[in-house]
């Protein structure tokens, strides 16, 4: 067994998402890109496995590229083969003409596939870039697919209250007032809380729009306010483990799997970093890549950007000594993809009552708050 690493965490700093992104990332490839139309990452998906069959099986790239986009149907992807077909048969790697595409074929893409042409293993390089996309989609369609029903509850419950509020409730108000009776506090609450609501309507609908509006243009500027952001959410009760699993999870898997497929260390770090979207993993892979070039282990700076659990660090570091860094890399992120898949499984069992219940609350209060007056009303409408 590998020494215990000592943890010694470094203070971390806010710093904008863009300093140094790009200038430390590696070159790219050269040519013209071409923004183009994004595609589904279905798509890409199917592309990538049966370029690599179709690899595997000693056909020639360029007659493979163009029985796919013979294929593939009318649109941006076919276009996007076309052009493939045209660069690869001109003499283009094909691993920079798809570097042109950057919005269909990502830098990861890229560079597992540059390293599959040098070193000649393109077939088996497609086969573990299919593998490792359709694992990303299959977390990603989970958890998407785990919100949709929390967030149908909440968006039906703020409607339907709204609407209460503001059309319901004054109806009621006309009524209390024209028997003259002594309401219950609870009902006066709920009375004023339409009154106020119904008053400021541009406010109490406003606010929140201009709210999520900002946030979510202070987070596409990036800088110290996303970095903060990012780095709140990891410190969320039970939401914030959840996703700090799922960075280390996705950093393991897209590190190991660069590795794998021949991708130097430094330029599997930046490739890492750059895919990334928390500025804390962002900040953290940034501090192992530089240790990294002054040429120390990746166990050590990792430990030291307390990112990372111990278990990942002692793991890398017996990985790096034993020879098979990718391969421990790639058990690290099974490991903590099945543990996400459990925590986000109970997460949402845990939340869908909790939402059900707490809309229940609110439901209960609006019907006690008007029944209690309406009880009085029909007493005295029964008194002698």
């Amino acid at each position: 067994m590998a020494k215990r690493i000592q943890r010694t965490v470094a203070k971390r700093r806010p710093q904008a998402s863009s300093s140094g992104a790009g200038s430390s990332g590696g070159q790219r490839a050269g040519g013209k890109k071409r923004p183009g139309k994004r595609v589904s990452d279905q798509v890409v998906n199917d592309f990538t496995v049966q370029l690599g069959t179709l690899s595997a099986a000693g056909i020639p790239i360029v007659r493979a590229l163009s029985i796919l986009e013979g294929q593939a149907r009318p649109g941006p992807f076919k276009n996007v083969l076309g052009e493939l077909v045209e660069d690869v048969s001109a003499g283009t790697p094909m691993s920079e003409a798809m570097a042109k595409h950057e919005r269909v074929f990502d830098r990861l893409y890229s560079a597992m596939v540059r390293a599959g042409e040098a070193g000649g293993v393109l077939d088996k390089v497609l086969g573990r870039l299919a593998t490792y996309r359709e694992r990303i989609a299959e977390i990603r369609s989970k958890v998407v697919g785990a919100l949709i029903y929390p967030l149908v509850i909440v968006v039906v419950a703020v409607t339907v209250v709204s609407a209460v509020i503001v059309l319901v409730i004054p109806r009621f108000q006309q009524i209390f007032d024209s028997f003259d009776i002594e309401l219950p506090a609870i009902t006066l609450i709920l009375l004023n809380l339409s009154d106020f609501v119904v008053k400021y309507w541009y406010a109490v609908f406003g606010l929140p729009v201009a709210l999520f509006l900002l946030h979510g243009f202070l987070m596409r500027k990036g800088g110290a306010y996303r970095y903060r952001m990012h780095a709140l959410i990891l410190k969320v009760p039970l939401l914030g483990s959840v996703l700090r699993q799922s960075l280390i999870a996705g950093f393991s898997r897209t590190f190991g799997t660069l590795l794998q497929a021949g991708v130097p260390h430094l330029d599997a770090l930046g490739i890492v970093r750059d895919t990334s979207g928390n500025e804390v993993l962002i900040d953290a892979v940034e501090d192992i890549r530089r240790t990294v070039r002054e040429g120390e282990g990746i166990a050590r700076p990792m430990e030291e950007t307390g990112a990372f659990d111990d278990l990942v660090c002692n793991m890398v570091d017996v990985g790096e000594q034993t020879g098979e860094l990718d391969h421990m890399l790639v058990r690290v992120a099974d490991a903590y993809e099945k543990q996400v898949d459990r925590k986000i499984d109970a997460l949402f069992k845990v939340l869908e009552p909790l939402l059900l219940i707490l809309m229940a609350i609110f439901v209960g209060f609006i019907v006690i708050a008007l029944f209690l007056p309406l009880m009085k009303i029909m007493g005295t409408l029964n008194a002698p």
